[in-house]
């Protein structure tokens, strides 16, 4: 490659191949600019043996070896990994769930003959080789079953998200060439239904929960899905397992289609061993025959990242995966946890802040004795876990305890937040409960993690240490060292199914997986085993989501928006504008009421918010009484908060000139937020469209140290 780069280190030997720790972070807290010029495009070699990526669906790829470590082990199937995982642990449960309240459970030697029989159904009902099996519904034994058995009969395990309108699962089944679809109820069923005709390759439905509300050619239950392959011969399906080599494709992700329409991420069967190999050793997970590691599944599976927890990588240690209900994320998790006290928690950073939310309101309600007793408690513990304090096992036995009891967590050692950007108010509110949120970072084209922090290698916004076997380089680096992130592993993917020019933007000539993020340097942290800590953030930031101002300015928006949130408790969300306009401006939201049912925000205002709103003046209640300017005194404690935030910006032009409360808050049904309650940045502006008009129809005066912008 033509362009400099930092070789920063090899996790293969652990060798330090720089004399700088790298540092990966989702939050950046100054100016970083950056060139977002690739290294020279895909070079296509003449040799028939196979290449580091393919777009093709059939194709084979090479794999990215290693001399020695962890990236020089044997390449797996699926199969042969859930083969080895039944023979260490047959009779170890592997599923669980409720079905009404009783309890039940499959081990992995019962879970994995109900793969196979699902493998034989699909192909009873006429999966071609390389072609897609679509899972629309929520975490379930039947979406595991149909994903492994997909795998096994040949074809890809491609899960569609819930939240997909008819027209968006149309084009991942079109695209993926689905011979079957699974969905979980009838409203999944009624969206494929919709789009049925223009599904050439689709020959079957399976519905796998709620009983059918009307017969229709091709269209099976669960149980009568299972009965056609119950009896059906072991040596076709053996003939095609034997088949399937480590670097063939097995899985699609499906991207969000945020910027387009989604990209199939191609993912082989070594990608998932390999990488739920090297996951499950950096985190140091606990065999079954030792101890069970138990997890709950509740974030979309569809997402590289709850299928890398809840199904590979727990798979490898013989882990026991417990499924949450479907209105888990409207309030019904937390019951699931305290009943399943998982050993290993992942949470988007969503649910953190809700927690932290929820325990807030608790406490406003204690006692005040108990409010103080908390307090300290808290006090200690944050400054415990930062500097080591005295006092620390006093506290512990008061209040931590029952604080992770409450939670469901009083068994969890290994609690994780990733998938989106997590404040540091959330990250410090939970060390101060003794509960450290490890970091992930990583992407669906990285097969999830590229790194995690975990206790010896943890800072707060810091995304922590490679996983084994894994290279990581900056490309094209500035004079402040900020670059972009470059991944190289066996956990990089194959290619975007059916799109060579994507593919093409994603890797470069040497094949290293370009991700679009920024990084830098940290020198302050020391690493207690070599005395250097190669830790990644505490400046990251996605290159996508650059504002690029009127007059060139580079400004990374999650930063900003953390530290108005930070500055304005009240706010829920918060969105930075200002591509190609001369000033930034933000959209707000208050924080609000969810409705259990659907999820959707409500017009109430959160017990935190009414208290604070009591705190500054106003009786407000509800959204309605503060949005749009309606209630002054609250208008005016925002703009203070951004005021103290502009003062501590880095230029004029990454100060806030205009803001405003909008009607309701983001979410996933209203479609502001993703699956993984990731802000879509396109979406929201072009929703909130003539906001974002109405900020440029008449320019502000900069706002100076001289020249403060007057509260509205």
């Amino acid at each position: 490659m033509t362009n400099p780069a930092y070789c920063i280190n090899d996790s293969l030997t652990g060798e330090q191949l720089s004399d700088k720790p790298l540092i990966i972070s989702l939050n950046v807290f100054s100016h970083v600019p950056v060139s977002a010029q690739r290294p020279d495009s895909l070079s296509l070699p003449a040799a028939a043996e196979p290449r580091l990526w393919t777009s093709q669906r059939d194709a084979e790829v090479q794999l990215r070896m290693g001399d020695s470590g962890l990236a020089a082990e044997n390449p797996l199937t699926v199969n042969q990994m859930f083969t080895s995982a039944v023979e260490r642990f047959g009779t170890f449960t592997a599923l669980g769930w409720k079905e009404g309240e009783q309890q039940k459970s499959l081990n992995y030697k019962d879970y994995y003959q109900a793969c196979r029989t699902a493998a034989k159904s699909f192909l009873k009902l006429g999966l071609q080789r390389y072609h897609g099996v679509g899972i629309l519904g929520f975490n379930s034994a039947e979406w595991f079953i149909s994903d492994i058995g997909a795998i096994l009969a040949g074809g890809f395990a491609v899960g569609i998200y819930t939240t997909n309108s008819p027209e968006a699962c149309q084009y991942v089944a079109e695209n993926c060439k689905a011979n079957i679809i699974v969905v979980e109820n009838h409203k999944q069923l009624q969206k494929i239904l919709q789009v049925e005709d223009k599904l050439p390759h689709l020959k079957a439905i399976i519905q796998y929960k709620d009983a059918l509300k009307e017969k229709r050619p091709n269209l099976y239950t669960w149980a009568e899905f299972m009965e056609l392959g119950r009896d059906e011969p072991d040596a076709p399906l053996d003939a095609i397992i034997s088949s399937q080599k480590p670097n063939q494709c097995c899985t699609l992700i499906y991207t969000s289609g945020t910027t387009g329409q989604p990209k199939g991420v191609m993912l082989s069967h070594d990608n998932i061993t390999w990488t739920a190999l090297s996951t499950s050793q950096h985190v140091r997970l606990t065999e079954a025959t030792q101890a069970q590691e138990a997890v709950v599944s509740y974030l979309p599976l569809s997402h590289i990242a709850a299928q890398m927890v809840d199904i590979w990588v727990t798979m490898k240690v013989g882990g026991a995966t417990y499924f949450a209900q479907p209105d888990a994320l409207k309030g019904s998790l937390v019951n699931t946890l305290k009943e399943v006290r998982p050993t290993a928690f992942m949470g988007v950073p969503r649910v953190w802040e809700k927690m932290q939310e929820k325990m807030k309101s608790v406490g406003q309600k204690s006692s005040t004795v108990r409010r103080k007793v908390a307090a300290w408690a808290k006090d200690v513990g944050l400054q415990t876990n930062l500097t080591k304090m005295n006092h620390y096992h006093i506290a512990k036995k008061l209040v931590f305890k029952k604080v992770r009891k409450a939670l469901g967590l009083d068994r969890c050692n290994k609690c994780y937040t990733g998938a989106a950007p997590i404040t540091k108010d959330t990250l410090e509110f939970f060390l101060s409960l003794d509960i450290p949120l490890y970091e992930l970072y990583g992407m669906s084209e990285s097969t999830g993690p590229h790194t995690i922090s975990r206790p010896n290698a943890f800072k707060l916004t810091s995304c922590g240490k490679e996983i084994p076997g894994c290279k990581t380089k900056l490309h094209n680096p500035d004079e402040e060292g900020n670059g972009e992130i470059c991944f190289w592993g066996r956990h990089v993917f194959m290619g975007y199914l059916n799109m060579p020019d994507k593919t093409d933007e994603a890797l470069d000539a040497e094949g290293w997986l370009h991700s679009g993020d920024l990084g830098k340097h940290d020198e302050n942290v020391i690493y207690p085993l070599t005395g250097r800590l190669f830790t990644y953030p505490v400046c990251l930031c996605l290159i996508a989501e650059l504002i690029i101002t009127a007059g060139g300015e580079n400004i990374p928006p999650v930063p900003i928006e953390d530290a108005v949130k930070e500055a304005v408790p009240l706010i829920s969300n918060a969105m930075l504008i200002g591509d190609k306009k001369k000033f930034l401006s933000m959209l707000l939201t208050i924080k609000c009421q969810v409705n259990a049912e659907s999820g959707d925000p409500e017009d109430e205002l959160t017990p935190e918010a009414v208290e604070i709103c009591k705190k500054l003046g106003s009786n407000a209640t509800r959204v309605s009484e503060i949005a749009s300017g309606r209630d002054r005194v609250v208008y005016a404690a925002i703009q203070e908060g951004i005021n103290r935030v502009n003062e501590k910006a880095t230029s004029n032009a990454q100060r806030i000139q205009k803001w405003v409360v909008l009607d309701r808050d983001f979410s996933v049904g209203g479609g502001e937020l993703g699956p993984t309650m990731k802000l879509k940045r396109p979406v929201v502006a072009k929703m909130f469209k003539d906001h974002i008009e109405n900020f440029y129809k008449e320019l502000a005066t900069p706002t100076t140290p001289d020249n403060p912008l007057p509260p509205k």
